[in-house]
């Protein structure tokens, strides 16, 4: 037994009796006086275990209020200390809110001051991965899939991107076009630099998407096209599902501005599909494809974005973009496919 579940006996002892007892206010109380004594006493990993353990009884009581206090409390104690993220401080926060449930606004409360402290004391900027994926994965289990899909992209994990594409599939059905699904998971991948999660998210919605709607399938090619060894696409019949397998091929494959096949193909890329009208030349996606063109392929987005984005990206790549100083350029590093590979150039 841990050190500081040791000395936490004491406090337990006098709280939990209380909450199995049904005096839950006074359980409370006398939590928050212990674990405030034990933090201003510099014994973090007692307070820490008082907390965890107090509002973990509470909240298996049905007591939502109370416990979502002392899980406040503890993840203001985690700041306190500079509590580092591990499976083990995680497993404390994803423990109380999977018990905290769905109903009112307690758990997002969690959620949003969980997210905040790994963000701060991890690896990512925007919250622990593993974090995130848990979120995503429990709140697409309660049907949230609007609250779900951040968290996956967030998460950026191969893991999340599957379920992302399990998660439209199932959104998908319930009305929309698969192409709209698609997007919504390919291209904040490809902004966030992660190209790894954005192949598995496509390759896994098209593959699903056809299991289950085999009319989808182009007769134009019944079998998928080969383009590389390890590359394929499957033809469509819809244009905005074959454009995000095209897109993310393109991307792999490029290197700034040394491929210049490669700019060039992503600009006849962007053009076709574009002039075509549809969801491709809304003003949102079109950003989107402004800002994938200058991480990937060094393309800097013109100051107006106008009608023509074949124009637009072939006047940028010849350096004929309107007079004033260029927007600072980010740039993927060549051989990296992270959220973390991101680089300044």
């Amino acid at each position: 037994m841990p050190a500081g579940e040791a000395s936490s006996s004491r406090a337990l002892n006098a709280i939990l009796p209380l909450v199995a007892s049904g005096q839950h206010y006074e359980a409370h109380q006398k939590a928050r006086t212990f674990a405030s004594r034990y933090s201003k006493a510099g014994q973090y990993d007692i307070a820490i275990d008082v907390l965890f353990q107090s509002a973990r009884e509470l909240l298996k009581s049905g007591q939502q209020g109370s416990g979502t206090d002392l899980t406040l409390f503890l993840l203001d104690v985690y700041e306190s200390k500079g509590e580092s993220v591990s499976d083990e401080s995680r497993g404390r926060i994803t423990q109380l809110i999977a018990l905290t449930g769905a109903s009112g606004s307690w758990r997002k409360t969690i959620i949003d001051r969980a997210i905040a402290w790994t963000a701060k004391h991890g690896t990512s900027p925007i919250g622990d991965p593993d974090l995130r994926h848990y979120i995503g994965e429990l709140l697409y289990k309660d049907g949230a899939y609007d609250a779900a899909e951040p968290h996956f992209l967030a998460s950026g994990k191969r893991d999340s991107a599957r379920l992302l594409a399990q998660m439209m599939l199932h959104w998908s059905a319930a009305g929309g076009t698969p192409g709209n699904f698609a997007l919504r998971g390919t291209l904040p991948y490809l902004e966030n630099g992660n190209i790894l999660a954005a192949r598995t998210f496509i390759v896994q919605f098209v593959n699903k998407i056809i299991a289950t709607r085999p009319s989808l399938v182009s007769s134009l090619a019944a079998s998928p096209l080969q383009v590389t060894d390890s590359s394929e696409v499957v033809l469509t019949t819809d244009t905005v599902v074959n454009f995000c397998q095209l897109a993310v091929l393109a991307c792999q494959r490029a290197n700034a501005e040394k491929n210049k096949t490669m700019r060039e193909s992503w600009v006849r890329l962007c053009g076709t599909y574009q002039t075509r009208g549809g969801v491709l030349a809304t003003k949102e996606v079109r950003s989107a494809l402004y800002e994938i063109a200058m991480l990937y392929f060094a393309i800097p987005p013109p100051k107006t974005q106008p009608d023509n984005p074949l124009g637009a990206m072939l006047s940028s790549m010849l350096g004929g973009g309107p007079p004033g100083s260029a927007p600072q350029r980010r740039i993927l590093t060549p051989g990296l496919t992270g959220p973390t590979a991101l680089g300044l150039d």
